[in-house]
């Protein structure tokens, strides 16, 4: 029962089409906006409950800040503002009045405030006023917030005008202290990836015309998606000095001599989301990382006669009772009965296309057999896909399976990460013909596909026309260098440093 487009026809419809059949989404009546449905949300929940956890483990406390900005904290630091000023929606009057039946803006702001794309700049001015000598650091604060950035492009979850995210900030006595921070984050992000969402990701530095507007050194995680593109997963960014000297954040250090502060800043976005659908959704519509699926197990009750009603949904609560004594990662089993009135195919259908990890179908047989059929999410269309088992051996077994399931699904996502890394590419030429031609599907069909190369780079500025001209891009400066010497990809001149080509989302 596939969906209408598949994922080789025509992957940006078919990654559409995943978000509508899952119920994740829609675009809202906000232009570039939008409405983030239950599924959608509770995803979005759950990576944020297992993504605070990991970084509270790291000393990090929540706070909230406000979402209008001084235009002039902005102005103080002259490459940040560059960077967002073509993303920035300002808000410029405080009240409407309502002249000859029509609303407009009246009561000018003495200064504009601009809404939130990211919060280095009112952060940067609490901490001036929290720091006063080296006692007072290190300060580690994480926020979740909505921020808003003026998308020209925008697509469901991958790019949204309003969108969902957690950022935090810091701020150390010293430089080397705020770097580790930065790389510690990114340490953080890389794990959570790889062990909640599935998505095995590259991890390295940005190169210097890709870096976080005001930033020293930005730091990122990238995924594949099945077709081959990079997705940024998160950053993580050393400031240094630089928002320090902007917002005057000074102390008094242990020599009693007075010295800037150095920040750092990280995040992720509701773009995981997308991340998460485009590295593991299939024909067939979504598939969860169960580690971070709103429900991990859904029973649908096969009620074919009023009268087997009572003693089919006795037996089913009777399961789940027990299936509350067990765990999987480390948590209570997270389940859902769906008795609603409708079509049993069609709620079956319905979570299979929202990729709930198991779903179970119990009948009148199946209570008389003290049996059920689980259908396995990542095994849909392959004769492993359904099972019929006996309830005790599934009560004892499934939380154990769950955590299965969810490395079978790393496993595949990292297979395809690595034999779509191409290494042998060693010319200007061969790079050119390379990416000459448009990203294919990746997943079976080996030829003519177009992926990542890892290869050299001389970092001439002047390479930068190159990639735009080819639509490519350095994704990072991966960390675990060769030191060998080859030709840079892009001019042929002698180069030492490797670094990820893609094309990206």
């Amino acid at each position: 029962m596939a969906m209408k487009t598949t994922r080789k026809q025509n992957y940006p419809q078919w990654y559409q089409e995943v978000v509508s059949e899952a119920d994740m989404a829609e675009n809202s009546v906000s232009p570039g906006c939008m409405v983030m449905k239950a599924w959608g949300y509770g995803l979005w929940e759950r990576i944020q409950r297992v993504l605070d956890e990991k970084i509270k483990e790291t000393g990090h406390e929540n706070y909230y800040f406000p979402m209008f900005i001084p235009l002039s904290f902005f102005q103080k630091e002259a490459d940040h503002v560059e960077g967002f000023a073509k993303e920035m929606a300002v808000v410029t009057h405080s009240r409407l009045v309502n002249e000859d039946g029509k609303l407009k803006p009246a009561s000018p702001l003495e200064e504009p405030l601009i809404v939130r794309p990211t919060s280095e700049t009112i952060i940067a001015d609490s901490f001036a006023k929290w720091v006063n000598s080296y006692r007072d650091l290190p300060i580690l604060l994480n926020q979740w917030a909505n921020v808003v950035r003026w998308e020209m492009r925008p697509r469901l979850f991958l790019r949204t005008r309003e969108f969902l995210w957690q950022e935090g900030h810091t701020v150390h006595a010293s430089m080397q202290e705020a770097e580790q921070e930065t790389v510690k984050m990114l340490e953080v992000y890389r794990d959570f990836s790889e062990n909640a969402l599935a998505m095995p990701v590259l991890v390295g530095r940005k190169p210097e015309h890709e870096k976080f507007p005001g930033a020293i050194d930005t730091y990122c995680i990238e995924a594949m998606m099945q077709d081959g593109k990079a997705l940024q997963a998160g950053t993580s960014h050393f400031l240094g000095q630089n928002f320090a000297k902007s917002a005057d954040i000074k102390f008094t250090n242990q020599n009693n001599e007075l010295e800037y502060a150095y920040t750092t800043s990280w995040g992720v976005s509701t773009r995981l989301i997308g991340g998460t659908i485009m590295c593991h959704a299939d024909d067939d519509g979504m598939v969860v990382p169960p580690h971070v699926a709103p429900y991990q197990i859904v029973f649908v009750p096969l009620i074919k006669k009023s009268e087997d009603s009572e003693k089919i949904m006795s037996y089913i609560t009777n399961i789940q009772a027990q299936l509350k004594q067990q765990s999987a990662f480390g948590e209570k089993l997270r389940i859902k009965i769906d008795n609603r009135d409708k079509a049993n195919v069609d709620k079956v259908w319905e979570w299979i296309r929202k990729g709930a990890p198991m779903v179970c179908e119990i009948g009148s047989r199946d209570v008389e057999s003290n049996g059920l059929m689980v259908k396995e999410r990542i095994f849909i269309g392959r004769p492993e896909g359904k099972k019929i088992v006996k309830a005790d051996e599934f009560v004892a077994s499934c939380g154990k399976r769950l955590e299965e399931l969810q490395h079978l699904m790393f496993a595949k996502a990292q297979k395809r990460l690595q034999e779509n890394i191409r290494t042998d590419i060693t010319t200007p030429e061969d790079f050119a013909a390379y990416y000459a031609n448009s990203n294919e599907w990746i997943e079976d069909d080996k030829q003519g596909k177009v992926a990542f190369v890892r290869g050299k780079w001389c970092g001439d500025t002047a390479t930068e026309e190159i990639l735009k001209a080819m639509k490519i891009t350095i994704r990072c400066i991966p960390f675990d260098q060769s030191g060998t010497v080859g030709k840079c990809l892009l001019t042929g001149k002698d180069a030492t440093m490797d670094v990820i080509y893609a094309r990206s989302y």
